[in-house]
C-alpha cells in the first residue's frame, strides 16, 4: 500500500544502517545546525500572548501580556470586540500548534536517520550535483581571495611608482636631487630624467593592469557571493522539504500499518491528504534545484571563459612591456578605467 500512496519517482529511499550511515553520502552539517534548521522557521506572531493550559487548551486559555488590571468579580457581556479578539487568539494558538507538530515529526525524522532507524529519499543524480556545487563554490572563494590579494600588491607597486616618479618641475629637475649635483652632475640630471620618464610609462600601464585585475575579481565576486549563493540558499530549501517529505511519509507509513477503524480512518485520510501537500513542495523544490543546477553551470562557463582569457591576456601584455596590446585588451573587453582625480560615482549612477 506504501507503493501505490507514494509512487515511484526519480528519488530512492535510502536505508539507514547501524552506524548512523545513508549509503556514501556524507552529510555536510552536524546535527545541531540541522536542528537549528527544522527550527528556524517559527510561529509568526503579531501581538504577544501566553497560552495557559499547554496546547490541548482552549482559545479561552489566552491571557493578553499588556493587561495589568486585576479581573473584575463582577462580569460583563461579551460584545463583538471580544469575539474578534478570541478568533485572532485562536488563529494564533493553531499557528503555534501546527509550527510544534512538524516541528516534532522533522526533528523525530532526523534523529531517526543520524541513529539508524530510519530512511531517508536520496536523489543520487541531485546530490552529486549539489555536493560539486559547494566544492566549487570553495574553489572560486579561493581565487577570489588571491586575486584580491594580487590586487593590493599592485596598488602597493604603484604607489612606490608614483613616489619614485618626479612631479611636474618647470626646471626639469627631479625635486629629491640634492642641490650639489646641479653643479657637480650634469650627466646624472639626465640619468634622473629617464628614470622619471620610465616610472611614469610604469605607472600608467600598471594602473590599466590594476583595472583588469579589479574587473575580473569584481566578476569573480558577483559570481560566487550572488549566483552561486542564490542557488545554495534553495538548496538549503530544497533539503528542508526534503525532511518534511519523509517526516510525513513515515508518519503515513505507521498510520497505515495500524487497526482500521473509524477513527484511523479519519486520521488516515488527514494524513494522506498532508503527505501529498508536502511531496508536491518537494517536488516542486527539487525542480527548481535542477533548473537552477543546469543554468548556473552554463553562467558559470560564460563568465570565466570571458575573465580567465581577460586575466590572461592583460598580465601577458603588462609584463612583456607591450602597451598598445594592454590598452587593447581593456577595449575588448569594454573596461573603463577612471581618470586620475575622478571622484567616485553616486550610488545612483551605479545603478
Amino acid at each position: 500500500m506504501t507503493d501505490g500512496i507514494l509512487g515511484k519517482a526519480a528519488t530512492m529511499e535510502i536505508p539507514i544502517h547501524g552506524n548512523g550511515e545513508a549509503g556514501q553520502l556524507p552529510e555536510d552539517d552536524g546535527l545541531e545546525q540541522d536542528l537549528q534548521q527544522v527550527m528556524v522557521s517559527g510561529p509568526n506572531l503579531n501581538e504577544t500572548s501566553i497560552v495557559s493550559g499547554g496546547y490541548g487548551g482552549s482559545g479561552d486559555g489566552l491571557i493578553p501580556t499588556g493587561s495589568g488590571r486585576h479581573p473584575s468579580h463582577s462580569t460583563s457581556p461579551s460584545g463583538p470586540g471580544d469575539e474578534v479578539a478570541r478568533g485572532i487568539a485562536g488563529e494564533k494558538f493553531d499557528i503555534v500548534k501546527k509550527w510544534g507538530i512538524n516541528t516534532y515529526k522533522c526533528t523525530k525524522q532526523l534523529l531517526s536517520e543520524r541513529f539508524g532507524r530510519g530512511s531517508r529519499t536520496v536523489d543520487l543524480e541531485l546530490e552529486l550535483q549539489i555536493e560539486l556545487l559547494r566544492e566549487t563554490k570553495r574553489k572560486y572563494e579561493s581565487v577570489l581571495q588571491l586575486g584580491r590579494a594580487l590586487t593590493a600588491h599592485l596598488y602597493s607597486l604603484l604607489q612606490t611608482q608614483h613616489a619614485l616618479a618626479p612631479r611636474e618641475n618647470p626646471s626639469g629637475v627631479c625635486p629629491v636631487l640634492p642641490p650639489a649635483s646641479l653643479t657637480y652632475g650634469g650627466s646624472l640630471r639626465e640619468e634622473f630624467g629617464y628614470n622619471a620618464e620610465t616610472q611614469k610609462l610604469l605607472c600608467k600601464n600598471g594602473e590599466t593592469l590594476l583595472g583588469a585585475v579589479n574587473f575580473f575579481v569584481s566578476s569573480i565576486n558577483t559570481l560566487v557571493t550572488k549566483t552561486m549563493e542564490d542557488t545554495l540558499m534553495t538548496v538549503k530549501q530544497y533539503e528542508a522539504a526534503r525532511l518534511e517529505y519523509d517526516a510525513y511519509r513515515t508518519d503515513l507509513e505507521e498510520l497505515s500499518l495500524g487497526p482500521r477503524d473509524a477513527g484511523t480512518r479519519g486520521r488516515l485520510e488527514s494524513a494522506q491528504a498532508t503527505f501529498q501537500t508536502h511531496r508536491d513542495k518537494y517536488e516542486k523544490l527539487r525542480g527548481d534545484v535542477a533548473i537552477k543546477l543546469k543554468f548556473l553551470e552554463e553562467n558559470k562557463i560564460k563568465v570565466m571563459h570571458k575573465q580567465l582569457l581577460l586575466f590572461h591576456n592583460a598580465v601577458s601584455a603588462y609584463f612583456a612591456g607591450n602597451q598598445k596590446q594592454l590598452e587593447q585588451t581593456l577595449q575588448q573587453f569594454n573596461i573603463k578605467l577612471r581618470p586620475p582625480g575622478a571622484e567616485k560615482p553616486s550610488w545612483l549612477e551605479e545603478q
